[in-house]
């Protein structure tokens, strides 16, 4: 079974698939991230070059990733010309560029890392430094993130990505008590 995690603000959303379940504990592993629909359509203009690019990329734990990405040339101060099109041998070298940063980012660190690294967006930051000598961009994000292959099922590394979990958690998401500890629930004024 799959879960879909959208978060509002950033406009992605983060499927989950469900790997085990014990007792009434649901435990999930990252399946695929995703720019929503309204993101991408606001994304998109006239007047601009979108340069997109895809890899394949192996992480240290053996997960299989194809990682797509997108970029927008931007006008730069005191341009007179209405649009900011790259040449196509600019959108090579930005392509290019853009292919080695995932390699890097992905291929170095295992999934829970790539995973926290995708939530602020900081690979597509690295992009727009690293591509500002070749085309100024803006609005270079992580499009899409797909699970190819997985390693073999395990339990104990499912355990130890999810840590300490099955206590009872506040709004920020921190733990306040263990699995075994009971919990008065506190009195409500009115129902």
């Amino acid at each position: 079974r799959e879960a879909v995690v959208s978060t509002q603000s950033t406009g992605r959303k983060f499927k989950l698939v469900c790997e085990d379940v014990q007792g009434k504990y649901c435990y999930t592993n990252f399946h695929g991230m995703d720019l929503t629909r309204d993101k991408l359509c606001s994304l998109v203009r006239k007047w601009q070059t979108l340069i997109e690019a895809h890899v394949d990329v192996k992480t240290t734990d053996g997960y299989l990733l194809r990682v797509f990405c997108m970029g927008f040339t931007k006008r730069v101060s005191k341009q007179i010309k209405k649009a900011a099109y790259a040449k196509s041998s600019q959108v090579r070298a930005i392509r290019k560029k853009m292919v080695d940063i995932m390699t890097k980012e992905a291929s170095t660190e295992d999934l829970k890392s790539f995973v926290n690294k995708l939530i602020p967006d900081s690979i597509g930051k690295d992009i727009e430094k690293e591509c500002m000598d070749i085309y100024p961009l803006h609005d270079v994000h992580i499009r899409k993130v797909k699970v190819l292959k997985k390693p073999k099922f395990d339990a104990s590394k499912l355990m130890d990505l999810h840590g300490e979990m099955g206590g009872t958690t506040d709004e920020s998401g921190e733990i306040i008590s263990a699995p075994g500890e009971f919990v008065e629930p506190t009195i409500q004024e009115s129902v």
